[in-house]
């Protein structure tokens, strides 16, 4: 008897446990909702970070919050943001030179970008576009490679910071180029920027809305951007592909949202519907379209896959490189 009573009180307390967890999941949200930008205010990330939080605090009647936890390119906040229970109270609003590229030069690596969390959906993405000082005397990217070639390590590229996206999509043009040039990092894009306007170096790859305005001024010149297809931003600039440089099709820069691993299904299916919905207002495809990028807004087994597929092409750049953590 006392075994029986003992069977059935483990049963009534396992579906009490049942029940609460998925009454939580209807219920959900109940509380503030924390979402960790790994990068300072103010950059792409933060932007658009804050617009979707205020469009989801809208909807699911919580406050929710951004907090930045910038350093280590995107490595604190992202350790951070990996840490928090997978409830959906924690998220991370992040981009691929944080979650992809962060943790690659680094042995061990910190993070597998894809197991050690839950992807939610990439949200936006945009082509990188290579810009040059006017003094480089180059009209093309033929016109430049061939300038270059005749100057081999000569030229300084600079990037947004070492082993980041602007970095690393640099190091793999010049090896599809045949070109070799130096390598100078910058804290983030506005001084790599400066640096570039004031001939400090030679090339950078930026994204299309701070760059262009530069280009329209005549401070800069701009010769092509990555991507499968021209940038609706830019539809007079030619891709890398149309100028003959094969391999940069897959290559752009996003922004997405991810929670930590074993999100629970319903929450990960709420929130990964809501990214879809706020993607898809005219408000938002509006501001996407004026900033050059393109909206994603895909399903998390898509978001994962995507997230697979660049760590092994970057994990072979920077092996191949001998790129190491600073």
């Amino acid at each position: 008897m006392h075994g029986v009573r003992h069977d059935l009180r483990f049963f009534v307390i396992a579906l009490l446990t049942m029940s609460s967890t998925s009454v939580s999941a209807q219920e959900y949200p109940a509380r503030v909702i924390r979402l960790i930008v790994p990068f300072p205010p103010a950059g792409a990330t933060d932007n658009y970070s804050r617009v979707v939080a205020k469009d989801m605090q809208a909807s699911l009647g919580q406050s929710v919050i951004v907090e930045n936890r910038p350093g280590a390119t995107g490595l604190i906040g992202t350790e951070a943001a990996k840490r928090a229970p997978p409830d959906g109270y924690t998220l991370l609003f992040t981009s691929n030179t944080a979650h992809v590229l962060g943790p690659l030069p680094h042995e061990p690596r910190p993070f597998d970008a894809a197991s050690d969390f839950t992807p939610i959906s990439k949200l936006v993405r945009y082509p990188l576009y290579l810009v040059i000082h006017p003094s480089v005397p180059a009209r093309s990217v033929k016109e430049f490679i061939a300038f270059a070639k005749t100057r081999p390590g000569q030229l300084v590229f600079a990037s947004s910071g070492h082993a980041g996206t602007s970095h690393l999509v640099a190091e793999l043009f010049n090896d599809l180029a045949g070109i070799k040039g130096t390598h100078v990092p910058y804290k983030g894009t506005a001084p790599a920027l400066q640096g570039l306007t004031s001939g400090e170096s030679h090339y950078l790859f930026n994204n299309i809305g701070v760059a262009q305005p530069l280009v329209v001024a005549g401070r800069l010149r701009g010769l092509a951007v990555t991507g499968e297809k021209r940038s609706p931003a830019l539809p007079d600039m030619p891709t890398m592909g149309e100028m003959g440089i094969r391999g940069l099709e897959g290559v752009h820069t996003w922004l997405g949202m991810l929670a930590p691993a074993n999100l629970p299904q319903p929450i990960l299916t709420k929130l990964s519907t809501e990214m879809t919905r706020i993607m898809r207002t005219q408000e938002m495809e509006k501001r996407v379209r004026t900033d050059g990028y393109a909206v994603v807004a895909n399903t998390p087994a898509e978001f994962r896959t995507e997230i697979q597929s660049e760590v092994a092409t970057w994990s072979r750049v920077i092996r191949q490189r001998g790129i190491r953590a600073e």
